[in-house]
């Protein structure tokens, strides 16, 4: 037996039943949020293809709603990405299969043996890969040590993956972790976000109709709604704005509560650079990268002073992302 086992291909695994041998595809398995798809989700990703090999199988099985939301809906939980954003970056960075659970109050309070019963016969994995915060179960009581004794007794391996380090701007080393990223966000810092990332950070909604001052000043603007998804500390920054029909555009973004004119609602608006569509039109999809921060929200005394500004916003604009 130990000789066909070493004759098998990678990415298989050869059983015996009755006497007859039967292939089964090897399989890798990972649960999680995945918000954000970054640097150490990718490498988790990673690591369960190098385990399973090119003909194996790697299962994430991931959730939406985020169980927070329905564990405190009190709470605002803010995402990086939408649900069809992470679909699209788990598939890219090497998933064959996603999997989505609606985590409604009867499943979270399931204990961790029993969270994992479902999961073990509908996947069948025979390596479960997952990082070194990984909780499962009612009031997240599930562990890596629990999760490595239930292995044992249930024949799956338990592959503990580290933490991915980046160096931020201030030559700060943090893990790649997506708690990390929100406050990254929240602070205006994109550039050290787009560094845990692995690519810049995306807003991705849906243009609705806005208090329409920017055509009046001679900068309109796609007032962007961007649901569920986190917005980053009130300023100005620089980025590049996606139309569904592929085309890209230097694109300003505004996110505040326009002070000057005492809105008070946050709002995030994107100025397409050379973009002679009309904003005005709703319902239209917008994707944003967000790459560089420009300046911080301020309020101006005049109309004047406000319009000298934003002519000065669109000339770094334009000068960060020709690039």
């Amino acid at each position: 037996m130990a000789a066909a086992m070493a004759d098998l291909p990678l990415g298989s695994f050869q059983l015996s039943l009755h006497g007859c041998s039967l292939m089964t595809m090897a399989t890798a398995l990972s649960i999680g949020m995945f918000d954000g798809v970054h640097a150490g989700h990718r490498e988790i990703i990673d690591q369960a293809r190098r385990t399973v090999g090119p003909d194996g199988r790697v299962i994430v099985v991931t959730f939406e709603p985020a169980p927070a939301a329905i564990l405190s809906p009190e709470h605002v939980f803010s995402r990086l990405m939408t649900d069809r954003q992470r679909h699209s970056a788990l598939m890219d960075a090497g998933v064959d299969e996603v999997h989505v659970l609606e985590p409604t109050t009867e499943f979270l309070q399931q204990s961790p043996r029993a969270f994992l019963d479902q999961l073990l016969v509908d996947h069948q994995p025979h390596f479960i890969m997952e990082g070194q915060d990984f909780r499962f179960g009612c009031h997240r009581e599930g562990d890596i040590e629990l999760l490595q004794v239930i292995g044992s007794e249930r024949g799956f391996q338990v592959h503990l993956v580290e933490d991915v380090e980046a160096t931020l701007v201030d030559g700060t080393r943090v893990p790649a972790r997506s708690s990390v990223i929100r406050k990254l966000i929240q602070k205006g810092r994109v550039r050290d976000a787009a560094g845990l990332l692995g690519r810049p950070w995306q807003l991705d909604g849906i243009v609705v109709k806005g208090m329409q001052r920017g055509r009046e000043l001679g900068c309109p603007t796609a007032n962007l709604d961007a649901g569920c998804m986190i917005l980053p500390a009130a300023g100005v920054y620089a980025g590049r704005a996606y139309l569904e029909s592929g085309e890209a555009y230097p694109a300003a973004i505004s996110v505040g509560t326009n002070p000057t004119f005492e809105d008070g609602c946050l709002t995030c608006e994107v100025h397409l650079l050379g973009f002679d569509g009309e904003v005005g039109d709703y319902g239209w999809p917008l994707r944003v990268d967000v790459d560089h921060w420009i300046r911080e929200q301020l309020v101006f005394d005049s109309l004047d002073l406000l319009t000298e500004a934003m002519a000065r916003d669109l000339q770094r604009v334009q000068e960060l992302m020709s690039v």
